[in-house]
């Protein structure tokens, strides 16, 4: 006689309480910083100082909302939708071409006053899919044609479908993000460091100078003056603008290069304006932030219940970590110009909904580390 045993009740402890914080002062920061950027240029394009504000704080509440409900259930069952989550998203990848363009790149999808990057979806599609997947591969990772090769087709195949977007940028992040969780999983260094990262290094650069625009800007890095009034443009006034700022700002809304001279200061570039408002100790407390998220992040993968759960926030921790890494990068100077945004600190209602949502599952995870010391002495 078969005895069924029943299933055992996972504990749900504590939130790690370093990043909550950190997120919850970023997107504070974020807000207020969305208005200040803004204002000007809203006021002159909508005639409404507070338009963008108003549609920011609405995402800022849903995001709170996903972020709540995200670490409010057991993450394990993210895995039995992950298939269905993977093929979703595909269309979505594609409908992005029923829509008209935005400044030459099909990004969006736009209903109403509604609209959806799905390339933000896709990055956390391949981090459930590679932690998921990567759980039941096991040692088998370190075998590079069924343990390596397997993952880079699948990562590099929604990499081509957001690189089609003219979004070389997230494609990066996603193709990164990937290298990162392969080597969390135990790939072997040779593979990756000989192999891997070689042809990724190579492919970026293949097609950062296959579009005109790109090359334009690989090569406006190296010195932006010679084309001040147009490639050059964006990175000189982040430059005008980080320098204004000094140590300590001209203080919170007293920006000069919000006011039409920065191309919509509240995106990308955000970053340069909290440099000029609140000087290098404005920027360095947001990096610090950063730190604090990426540390925890780490942490909270390192003492995670299982395998799945380990990857899983290595992988949300990596989105956030090179997206903000490759953000003040861009507006410090430090590489070419790229559009990647300043996770919940620039303007964008679905990006920052679902960098909520991501938040709330690596909180998930860090709620069951106590549940893994119970197994252990079991």
């Amino acid at each position: 006689m078969k005895v069924i045993r029943p299933k055992r009740k996972i504990k749900m402890g504590e939130i790690d309480y370093g990043i909550f914080y950190s997120v919850a002062l970023l997107l504070t920061i974020g807000i207020v910083m969305v208005y200040s950027a803004s204002s000007y240029y809203a006021m002159y394009i909508d005639h409404d100082s507070m338009a963008y504000l108003k549609k920011q704080l609405i995402s800022a509440v849903v995001g709170v909302i996903a972020m709540a409900v995200a670490m409010s259930f057991d993450y394990h069952k993210i895995k039995k939708y992950t298939v269905p989550i993977m093929i979703g998203c595909v269309p979505l990848l594609l409908a992005v071409f029923l829509f008209a363009d935005t400044k030459g790149a099909q990004r969006w999808i736009k209903i109403g006053g509604f609209s959806l990057q799905p390339s933000e979806i896709a990055k956390y599609v391949v981090v459930i899919f590679l932690a998921m997947s990567l759980e039941l591969k096991g040692e088998g990772v370190k075998k590079f044609t069924t343990g390596i090769v397997p993952y880079l087709t699948v990562s590099g195949f929604y990499a081509a479908l957001v690189l089609s977007q003219k979004n070389l940028s997230i494609a990066s992040v996603i193709m990164i993000v990937t290298f990162i969780v392969l080597f969390a999983a135990g790939g072997k260094l040779k593979h990756l460091f000989g192999i891997v990262a070689p042809v990724l290094v190579a492919a970026a650069a293949f097609f950062a100078m296959s579009a005109d625009y790109r090359r334009a800007r690989l090569l406006n890095f190296i010195n932006p003056w010679n084309d001040a009034a147009g490639n050059g443009y964006q990175l000189i006034q982040s430059f005008y603008a980080l320098g204004a700022g000094g140590i300590t700002g001209l203080g919170l809304g007293q920006s000069r290069q919000k006011t039409l001279y920065m191309p919509e200061p509240h995106n990308d570039f955000i970053f340069s304006i909290i440099g000029e408002e609140l000087g290098l100790i404005g920027c360095i407390c947001i990096i610090t932030l950063f730190v604090i998220f990426i540390w925890r992040g780490i942490n909270v993968a390192m003492k995670a219940r299982d395998t799945y759960g380990t990857l899983l926030a290595v992988g949300i921790t990596s989105v956030i970590a090179v997206q903000s890494l490759i953000n003040i990068a861009v507006v410090t100077g430090s590489m070419p110009v790229t559009g990647v945004p300043l996770p919940f600190i620039s303007y964008g209602g679905s990006a920052l909904v679902i960098n909520m949502a991501a938040v709330g599952v690596l909180l998930n995870i860090s709620r069951q580390i106590e549940g893994k010391e119970e197994i252990r002495k079991v």
